[in-house]
């Protein structure tokens, strides 16, 4: 009788041992479990939703094929949806109506060009009183609710333009310049910074400025008239990337390559064919892969929350033919998939 009581003294113990054991395992995991922060779902299932409009100032143009390639490869890799829709062929009124068009099928965001204040500024403040962030691209619009911009210091690149053209022509040149538009800003920018780098220069005569409206013909035909009326030019300036094509092509129709010297902007393949036979003398260098890719993280940062610079310059230089090949590749490459 006495050892049946002691066995069950023994095993009661070892019962409310066993007992306080697990509980205070349990308790320690609760402990533990309550500093874990919640595990959270992956990128892509986290961002699936996320639907962005990217409007280009022209849609088949090579320079914003390549923002389109950078912006594409980063909405792969954080899981969102990426249109791109604009204009065939440059036209604000068109660009303006896309832009109110996103905005009313409800996108989470909008990147695109600021190009004039007067016209941008209110549709990128409508949208953003939609609460639909706006990212400007390329050309910023400074003075709207925008976000973000992310692109090159325009104005700086205009002057590195033009400290190129005093340096290589030894302060002795009477220039022209051909740019994209009269009315987008970033074309004024880039005109702006060039007089600027080059007015203090004796020897630099600003001729004419004519308008290209950001095609090939066009710049072309004005390189063509400036020639005729203005046979003392033996300089061009273009301020966007398809200027200084133009401009080569009646370089060359004119047999005036050695001495001529042209300095345009970009790197389209036309453009660094010219620069390897030396009709182009030289060319500003953007990185529009990268403004699309980093695009479209910055417009997810932004929906999320976190802090994003107002701000964001792209690298920007001038490159001439010795300088060739450039990398990274992607920057500079179109290649149609």
């Amino acid at each position: 009788m006495r050892r049946w009581w002691k066995w069950a003294v023994y095993i009661g113990g070892m019962s409310v041992f066993a007992g306080s054991a697990s509980f205070t395992v349990y308790c320690a995991w609760k402990v533990y479990m309550y500093h874990q922060p919640e595990e959270k779902p992956a990128i892509a299932d986290r961002k699936k939703a996320y639907h962005f409009v990217l409007v280009p100032e022209e849609l088949d143009n090579d320079y914003w094929r390549l923002v389109e390639k950078g912006a594409k490869a980063a909405a792969k890799e954080m899981g969102v949806r990426l249109e791109y829709i604009g204009p065939r062929q440059a036209n604000i009124e068109e660009h303006v109506k896309i832009l109110e068009k996103a905005a009313a099928s409800k996108v989470d965001g909008i990147m695109t060009q600021g190009l004039t204040e007067q016209q941008f500024t209110p549709i990128i403040n409508r949208i953003v009183e939609k609460n639909i962030p706006v990212i400007t691209i390329d050309t910023d619009a400074p003075t709207s609710r925008r976000t973000a911009y992310i692109g090159t210091d325009n104005y700086y690149a205009g002057f590195i333009a033009g400290r190129a053209l005093v340096e290589d022509t030894g302060g002795n040149a009477n220039v022209a310049i051909i740019t994209g538009s009269f009315e987008a800003s970033h074309q004024q920018l880039r005109v702006k910074g060039f007089q600027d780098a080059a007015k203090h220069e004796k020897g630099i005569h600003i001729i004419a400025i004519e308008e290209s409206d950001i095609t090939r013909v066009q710049a072309a035909e004005k390189a063509y008239k400036i020639l005729k009326e203005h046979p003392e030019v033996n300089a061009f300036y273009g301020t966007s990337a398809l200027d200084a094509i133009g401009i080569a092509k009646v370089i060359e129709q004119f047999h005036r390559e050695r001495e001529t010297y042209v300095i345009g902007f970009d790197t389209l393949p036309e453009t660094i064919h010219y620069l390897e036979k030396g009709t182009i003398e030289a060319t500003v260098v953007q990185e529009p892969y990268e403004m699309g890719y980093r695009a479209v993280k910055m417009m997810v940062d932004i929906i999320e929350g976190n802090h994003v610079p107002s701000i964001n310059n792209t690298e920007t230089r001038v490159i001439r033919k010795q300088d060739l090949p450039l990398r990274p590749a992607r920057n500079y490459e179109v290649r149609h998939d």
